[in-house]
């Protein structure tokens, strides 16, 4: 875990020094009209941080298995207008919501971490599968923006 906490930190670090030297046409630009811009992508990247930041708490408490909930993530980066809300908002939203993730990861111990949930394809994975592929997602998304 401790791996994944780190990756976390560092991706941070990285996003709230470079994200803000973005200009706002490259923030805004898309390849297409069915592609994220950069702003939609960090937009998505709090959404997908909400949705994690109570899975990863409702599976301390609930019944288990724990079924993962799924989002509807392009109709999310739509509702939520990312492409039109100031990139400091954006920001501080996904560096609020990471940190308090990276808070409760730091809490969990070998019996939380093999807590048993049921992915939407009906496989079953451990909270410490989840986190982790949190990580990698949070991670392939910077590179994205960072690109």
């Amino acid at each position: 875990m401790l791996e994944t906490i780190n990756k976390l930190e560092n991706l941070l670090k990285v996003v709230e020094e470079q994200f803000l030297e973005i200009s706002v046409e490259q923030g805004t630009y898309k390849a297409s009209p069915h592609k994220w811009s950069k702003k939609e992508i960090l937009g998505h990247l709090c959404d997908s941080a909400l949705n994690n930041l109570q899975r990863f708490t409702e599976v301390q408490y609930e019944p288990k298995p724990y079924y993962l909930r799924i989002y509807k993530q392009n109709k999310l980066v739509l509702a939520n207008r990312y492409q039109d809300a100031p990139i400091e908002q954006i920001l501080s939203l996904w560096l609020a919501l990471n940190r308090q993730i990276i808070a409760l990861m730091k809490y969990q111990t070998a019996e939380t971490l093999n807590y048993e949930l049921v992915t939407g394809d009906l496989q079953s994975r451990s909270l410490k599968w989840l986190m982790e592929d949190y990580g990698s997602h949070t991670e392939h998304h910077v590179a994205q923006i960072l690109s």
